[in-house]
């Protein structure tokens, strides 16, 4: 699909470094965006920028810990400034707590701080990003939030993944909520569910009734469709994309 409207229109992006952040960072440039890529690794964003400005489009790499408000809030002014809005959110930061902290432990030994990473990163972050951005979508009359769940927040997850659960599985309240906030003004809010995707080799193994994981544009195609005004009677919604992930028994 061509998207004309994406021109001129600002996304900012969390895990903006690598992954689908980094993947939809590109394609919305691509479509004439200019994209704010907000992760913690320095060098990944300068590559990634670069990136993106070889291929001709306008890109701002921002270092930014979502954990921390004052970090998250001076992030979407640096935006304004430089390029007059934000218009698109997507919350692709995050991760499972043990994987990410290098900690295999079942949750009633995992370590706090473990379980605080988690609970920082996938959800205090993702609120905290939604709280810096919305009152401009809504005083400009124009904004698109997308929150990312998981299919285990879906289908609960035991061991080292209960507390990513637990966080994956409240993007959907916060979406409805944000929808339900953001309709008068013209700010929709919609949750994308992800199952396995290539962007980890250990996505690979996972269980689908179409015998594979997707790939990363498979999940990014659908995103930009949610973003863009051909979706714009589409808010408050859940969208599980897992290749029938939560049908295999």
């Amino acid at each position: 699909m061509d998207y004309p409207e994406f021109k001129g229109r600002t996304a900012m992006i969390t895990g903006g470094a690598s992954g689908m952040g980094l993947l939809s960072g590109k394609k919305l440039a691509e479509a004439g965006a200019n994209v704010v890529l907000c992760d913690v690794s320095k060098e990944k964003l300068e590559a990634a920028a670069e990136e993106i400005r070889a291929a001709g489009g306008s890109v701002l790499p921002l270092v930014v810990d979502i954990r921390h408000y004052a970090e998250v809030e001076q992030a979407e002014r640096k935006a304004v400034e430089t390029f007059g809005s934000v218009d698109i959110l997507l919350n692709c930061a995050g991760g499972m707590s043990g994987r990410c902290c290098n900690c295999y432990k079942s949750f009633e030994e995992l370590p706090i701080e473990v379980i605080d990473w988690g609970l920082d990163v996938n959800l205090r972050g993702a609120i905290y990003c939604c709280r810096a951005v919305l009152a401009g979508m809504m005083k400009r009359k124009r904004g698109v939030i997308i929150n990312f769940g998981s299919v285990t927040g879906e289908e609960g997850g035991g061991g080292a993944s209960l507390d990513y659960s637990a966080e994956k599985s409240a993007m959907r309240g916060m979406t409805k909520s944000l929808a339900i906030l953001g309709a008068p003004h013209n700010v929709r809010s919609c949750c994308v569910i992800p199952g396995p995707v290539l962007t980890r080799p250990g996505m690979a193994n996972m269980k689908t009734l179409l015998g594979r994981a997707a790939e990363t544009i498979e999940l990014v195609d659908f995103i930009l469709y949610l973003c863009s005004d051909k979706a714009a009677f589409i808010t408050g919604s859940a969208h599980v994309i897992d290749g029938g992930h939560l049908l295999v028994r």
